[in-house]
C-alpha cells in the first residue's frame, strides 16, 4: 500500500488546496478513491495525487532564514559600534 496526498482546486483562478490523504495499492486505485472521497460533491474541478514517498521535504533547519548565511545576519550592533568606536577617536582629535 502507499500513501497519496490529494491536492484539489475550485474551477477559476484559486489555487491547489490540501484535501487529504489516502491509501492504495496503485495509482488507478489512488484516483477511484480519490474520486469518490474527495469529489463527490464537486468539491474540486481538478485533482492532484501524490505519491507521498515523492514528497521532498524542507527540515526545519534549512528553511531557517539565511542558516546558511551568516554574514546576513546583521542586527546592526556592529555598525553602531563602529560608528560609536570613530566618534570617539573623533572627539579625540578636537579637543
Amino acid at each position: 500500500m502507499k500513501t497519496y496526498e490529494v491536492f484539489l482546486k475550485k474551477a477559476g483562478k484559486d489555487e491547489f488546496r490540501h484535501a487529504g490523504a489516502l491509501d492504495a495499492p496503485d495509482d488507478e486505485m489512488a484516483r477511484l478513491l480519490a474520486r469518490e472521497s474527495y469529489v463527490r460533491r464537486g468539491e474540486g474541478a481538478q485533482m492532484w495525487l501524490v505519491a507521498r514517498s515523492a514528497i521532498i521535504e524542507g527540515e526545519e533547519e534549512f528553511l531557517s532564514p539565511n542558516f546558511d548565511k551568516p554574514h546576513r545576519h546583521n542586527d546592526g550592533s556592529n555598525i553602531a559600534a563602529r560608528r560609536k568606536r570613530k566618534r570617539s577617536e573623533t572627539e579625540g582629535f578636537e579637543a
